[in-house]
């Protein structure tokens, strides 16, 4: 109760207990000591503060009270609060006579409360307290007479924070190529949209995201795209359009897009999910665990009968919570979600390793399995190092259970860690922020995320030197792949989910225009000119899941391939903006208004607001840039 009071108020209250003889509390930190935390920002938390009262000179200085009254609106309460908080303290004594809850600055030094049933002093008391207790009560009887202090900034103590350890998983941007010199460009495909939720979660908080959070692929990738649907043998379409750059008029964008299938809802197979739900201290946080319970609430209204949830939390040492249950048991699977609290240290390999035996328990011959862990990202006991929990995950797919990521909850979010469990258990990384995150995740695109219909999809682009002069991917620097590693059935690339849709793009420069930046080289030969209008040749392999060996489709890039239209504009906006958000010397003077308008003609068909908001995102990037 005292915590939620101004500082006039709490002390004002302290004034009329020992008036009245009914209790004393003192609380002061271990040696008296007053510190600071540093000011607040992006890295910190809101403080709490119990500032030291001081005596004033008089009581009939009428300007001196209302300098009072003043202090005391600047502290967030007014004169009738004041009044109201020391009649609660009274009842509250009277009635339960309990201490009352604190929280703990550094260890503080607590008196018990003392209850006097006669009209005894504070000061008769006194010889029962600390020298610490002494020197209050000679100030609070100071008060007393005076009956008019003003609080000293000076003399605030605040409570220690948490420092944020969030830390972000990323490379430097990709650097322009020379088509001569290096004309093939290899990577996974990226269905990711982690980066996007966080970014979010960072502008609505007031400041602009840490460039190394933004991952420019997953913040274009976070949008549905109405790209052909596939209508042959392959379960995706890939469709590609080359258009103008509208950050540089001397270059072009060649975009990539590729849509999955959707299989009817009744033709997918059972599904076995494994909850690992991280549930330890850091947990407890409302946009942590509470959120988290809700989110998987409206996950279990999606599923089907046949399919069956478990759940396995960690939090110390590891525990199943819930055997194996079918779908249609709805409100066991609630009951076991609502009984969950945080508390304890963070043991995640333990719960990995009991999640995946359950798992491996439940998979039946033709069902999807598939661990969905979620945390806020911090693993501080057991396998830590991102290197070994890749080496873990790796060995565990191959037995047929996938592992997905959700992350909750800012502060201590190891972006590393989710990237690699997520990326190595063939599964994707999603953040949530906000229950609406939670229905677009886990209810909009609940197939996309659970079932696969391609695995180790991978890219792969030629650019023909006689025709493009240089050339970069934009985004996707977590998932370049060497040249050989694309004919190599052995490396592991991403996963296509039904429905998914992907895009890539590339900034390209034709041969002669003047927005070459390289110079050509004194003894190089010049490409030889092959009659061909080819930009360049598209390659993309997949694996059937299940299969080993993948297929390969193949598609020339042709100058003034397709159409532009919303889709294609829209991501070119989203791709500006997060190149503004990374840093990059490539946009020119291209500034977020320029990204707006952009974005504002191309919003099309937006029945969920998506486009919409991201346009809020990009005016608040705009401002904040400003400050």
């Amino acid at each position: 109760m005292l915590k939620s009071m101004s500082t006039k108020g709490a002390l004002t209250a302290t004034t009329s207990v020992a008036a009245l003889g009914l209790v004393a509390l003192v609380i002061l930190p271990k040696g008296g000591d007053v510190f600071d935390l540093p000011k607040s920002g992006p890295d910190s938390v809101e403080e709490t503060t119990v500032a030291e009262p001081q005596r004033t000179e008089t009581l009939d200085d009428r300007s001196q009270l209302e300098g009072d009254a003043t202090a005391s609106q600047n502290f967030g309460l007014g004169t009738n609060q004041d009044t109201d908080a020391a009649a609660g303290l009274r009842g509250q004594v009277a009635s339960e006579n309990a201490p009352v809850p604190t929280e703990s600055l550094a260890e503080p030094v607590m008196e018990p409360a003392i209850t006097a049933t006669d009209s005894a002093t504070v000061g008769q008391l006194s010889e029962q307290r600390s020298p610490q207790a002494l020197t209050r009560q000679r100030v609070d009887q100071e008060i007393v007479q005076s009956e008019s202090f003003v609080p000293s900034p000076s003399r605030d103590i605040v409570a220690p924070t948490e420092p944020n350890t969030e830390a972000f998983s990323n490379e430097a941007p990709n650097p322009l190529k020379i088509a001569s010199e290096e004309p093939v460009s290899t990577f996974s495909i990226d269905v990711d949209t982690a980066s996007y939720s966080v970014l979010r979660s960072s502008l609505t908080n007031g400041y602009l995201p840490d460039p190394n959070s933004v991952r420019v692929e997953e913040m274009v990738n976070y949008f549905p795209y109405a790209y052909p649907a596939p209508d042959g043998d392959h379960p995706f379409s890939q469709t590609v359009t080359v258009t103008p750059t509208p950050w540089n008029d001397g270059t072009q964008l060649v975009h990539i897009g590729i849509q999955g299938e959707l299989p009817a809802i009744d033709d997918r197979p059972p599904l076995n999910l494994v909850f690992l739900i991280d549930t330890s201290g850091s947990m407890g946080q409302p946009d942590k665990l509470p959120l988290l319970i809700q989110s998987f609430r409206l996950m279990v209204s999606e599923l089907r009968p046949e399919d069956q949830v478990a759940i396995v939390t960690y939090a110390g040492s590891a525990g199943l919570v819930l055997e194996p249950t079918p779908a249609s048991e709805r409100d066991t699977i609630l009951g076991a979600l609502s009984r969950l609290s945080a508390g304890g240290s963070t043991a995640g390999q333990a719960g990995l390793q009991q999640a995946y035996s359950v798992a491996e328990n439940m998979a039946e011959d033709g069902e999807v399995n598939r661990v969905i862990l979620a945390t806020d990202g911090d693993f501080n006991v057991g396998i830590s190092d991102p290197e070994q929990l890749k080496t873990y995950i790796e060995n565990k797919r191959e037995s047929g259970t996938y592992l997905s990521v959700l992350g909750f909850g800012r502060g201590n979010l190891d972006d590393a860690t989710m990237q690699t469990l997520a990326q190595n258990g063939n599964g994707t990384a999603a953040y949530i922020d906000t229950l609406s995150e939670a229905q677009k995740v886990l209810v909009d695109q609940l197939s996309g995320a659970l079932f696969p219909i391609a695995n180790d999809v991978k890219i792969q682009v030629e650019f023909n030197p006689a025709q493009i002069a240089e050339y970069r991917l934009i985004g996707y620097e977590t998932r370049a792949l060497r040249r050989e590693d694309f004919n190599n059935d052995k490396v592991d690339a991403g996963e296509i989910g039904a429905g998914h849709s992907v895009t890539a793009i590339y900034e390209i420069t034709p041969v002669g225009s003047d927005a070459v930046l390289t110079d050509t080289l004194r003894y190089a030969e010049a490409p030889a000119s092959d009659g061909s209008d080819e930009l360049g040749f598209l390659k993309l392999r997949y694996k059937t899941p299940g299969e080993d060996t993948s297929q390969l489709i193949e598609t020339p890039i042709i100058a003034g391939m397709g159409q532009a239209n919303e889709d294609t504009r829209f991501a070119t906006a989203i791709a500006g903006f997060g190149q503004l958000l990374r840093g990059t010397d490539y946009l020119g003077d291209w500034s977020y208004q320029d990204a707006i308008t952009l974005a504002n003609s191309a919003k099309g068909d937006d029945p969920y607001g998506y486009r919409a908001e991201a346009v809020t995102l990009m005016r608040l990037a705009d401002s904040l840039s400003d400050n």
